[in-house]
């Protein structure tokens, strides 16, 4: 939920924290000073000795050139500095329930619940899978995901519920990111749409990369990013036949990148339902009331479906679970229509 995307990257990974980006724009009468005072003499919240690391770091550049050295004189024009997001702490283990499909001295599969972040990242360093899975695993949780990662193997987004497999084990880690690699993991998601994504069954295809207008958005991108592949099946309309107000759409992912469905859904006029980021336009009126009624106040994707081969006892596991309430609520009232 990433330069493009996280090796740790599933559909519906939240992009990697990417800072904040500052534009410092110097006029010519500020030009000539040391680049590194005069910056800092114009961000009141930035530091001189920090503003001298961050360019020895290749933080900062002008006119989209990189600039290493501090000590040289400042130029009139635009600067741009890009402030990392603060290192989040050590994750605490909390007593959070978890709903556990699965359990070994290796792995552990859980059902997530919509609202929990998969891990701390700026803004969320509490109340996270993490933050869980270190009071229910104790010290046998992997740490190869790092300190604020410990087992995270893949990540679903704060509001997609569902399926997801976290490594107790070092060597349960390695084998499951291996699979993830090689794309040799069954996932399915279930989706609620606007609209019904045309013909009733079928592929999308496209690079998905960081969106060049929003950083805080991924797009399917003409040139760069990385492929991703959703094949993916309508099962029900709701509506008009000629002109669905919503579907419901299963999708099976063959490449995991961040927001992969979401992004593929909607460059097929069909969003997820509740959207924020990528269902732009407004929703028919019944659509809008089921969704008030069912108290969806999230995207509307599940991951139904993970299955694998066992990295260790090579025991060929397959996990499903049912839509949650809020989703399986507005299924319902949509089918009123």
């Amino acid at each position: 939920m990433s330069a493009e995307v996280s090796p740790i990257a599933d559909d519906a990974d939240e992009p990697e924290a990417l800072g904040e980006e500052r534009i410092i724009h110097i006029e010519p009468h500020q030009a000539g000073e040391r680049l590194d005072k005069t910056l800092a003499d114009l961000l009141a919240d930035v530091s001189r000795a920090r503003l001298q690391a961050l360019i020895a770091a290749g933080a900062l550049t002008f006119e989209g050139a990189p600039i290493s050295d501090g000590a040289h004189k400042a130029q009139p024009g635009d600067y741009r500095l890009l402030i990392p997001p603060p290192t989040p702490a050590e994750p605490k283990p909390e007593a959070i329930p978890l709903t556990v499909l699965f359990e070994d001295a290796h792995l552990i599969v859980v059902d997530k619940a919509a609202g929990m972040a998969a891990h701390p990242a700026p803004g969320t360093y509490s109340g996270t899978l993490v933050n869980a899975l270190l009071h229910h695993c104790g010290a046998s949780l992997s740490g190869v995901g790092g300190v604020a990662r410990p087992g995270i193997v893949h990540r679903l987004d704060k509001d997609t519920s569902g399926v997801m497999v976290a490594a107790k084990s070092d060597a349960a880690h390695a084998g499951l990111s291996a699979l993830f690699a090689a794309h040799d993991i069954e996932r399915v998601y279930i989706a609620l749409t606007r609209g019904a994504p045309s013909p009733i069954k079928g592929t999308i295809t496209g690079q998905i990369g960081r969106s060049p207008n929003d950083r805080k958005k991924m797009a399917i991108l003409r040139a760069g990013g990385r492929e991703a592949i959703t094949h993916y099946i309508v099962k029900t309309v709701y509506g008009p036949a000629a002109k669905p107000l919503a579907a419901t759409v299963s999708c099976q992912l063959e490449t995991g990148r961040t927001h992969q469905i979401r992004v593929h859904l909607a460059s097929k006029g069909a969003p997820v339902l509740g959207d924020a980021t990528y269902g732009s336009g407004p929703v028919a009126a019944p659509i809008r009331e089921a969704i008030a009624e069912a108290g969806l106040t999230r995207q509307a994707l599940h991951a139904a479906v993970l299955g694998f081969v066992h990295p260790i006892t090579g025991e060929r596991l397959r996990f499903e679970t049912p839509l949650p309430a809020d989703m399986a609520d507005l299924q319902t009232l949509l089918a009123k229509l």
